[in-house]
C-alpha cells in the first residue's frame, strides 16, 4: 500500500507545482471550453435568415433562440440588442433531402442535410470570421419527409447550436 502511496503523493505535488505557473489573468476566459478575449462583455445574435431553396419555417426560429440561450448560459457575455462588442449573424444556405443507402434496389435510408454560413463581425477588433457548417442527419426510408423533419427537429437544433458555438468560442 506505501508503495502506492508514495507515487500517488509525488504525483498529486508535481501537478499542483505545474498548475501553479500558469497566470491567472492570460487575456482570455475559459468557461465549458468557451474562449472569450476579456475586451468583449456583449454578444448581439441576430436572427439566422433560411435562404435554402426547401425552407422548414420552424428551423430559423429554433436555431436563432437555442445559440442565443447557449451563448448566455455558458458564457460571460451579456445579450444585447443594440451596439456589441461581437456580432453574429447566420444564413441557412441548404437544406435538401438525398438518399443514403440502398438495400436490395430498395431505399434504405434517406439523408436531410443542413448547411449554414455563420459570420462573427469583431466590432472591437474590426475583424470579421466567417464559418461555413454543413451536418447530415440520416432517417428511414419509410418516413415522409415532414415526419423526418418532426423526428429529427431536436437533434438538428441541439447539432446545429453546438457546432456553431463550437466554431466560434472553442479554440482548436
Amino acid at each position: 500500500m506505501r508503495n502506492k502511496v508514495i507515487p500517488l503523493l509525488l504525483l498529486t505535488g508535481l501537478l499542483s507545482f505545474l498548475l501553479s505557473g500558469i497566470p491567472a489573468g492570460c487575456g482570455i476566459y475559459k468557461l465549458n471550453d468557451a474562449s472569450v478575449p476579456d475586451s468583449i462583455k456583449t454578444v448581439k445574435v441576430n436572427f439566422i435568415e433560411n435562404r435554402a431553396s426547401y425552407v422548414n419555417p420552424q428551423l430559423s426560429p429554433r436555431l436563432t433562440d437555442k445559440l442565443r440561450q447557449k451563448i448566455i448560459g455558458q458564457t460571460r457575455l451579456t445579450q444585447t440588442n443594440a451596439q456589441a462588442d461581437w456580432e453574429i449573424s447566420g444564413t441557412i444556405t441548404q437544406y435538401a433531402f438525398s438518399t443514403s443507402a440502398i438495400s436490395g434496389q430498395q431505399v434504405a435510408t434517406n439523408r436531410l442535410t443542413v448547411g449554414l454560413n455563420i459570420t462573427i463581425n469583431d466590432v472591437k477588433g474590426n475583424k470579421t470570421d466567417r464559418y461555413d457548417i454543413s451536418r447530415s442527419f440520416e432517417f428511414r426510408s419509410n418516413l415522409s419527409f415532414q415526419q423526418a423533419e418532426n423526428s429529427l427537429g431536436d437533434e438538428m437544433i441541439r447539432t446545429l447550436t453546438d457546432e456553431i458555438f463550437n466554431r466560434i468560442f472553442s479554440k482548436w
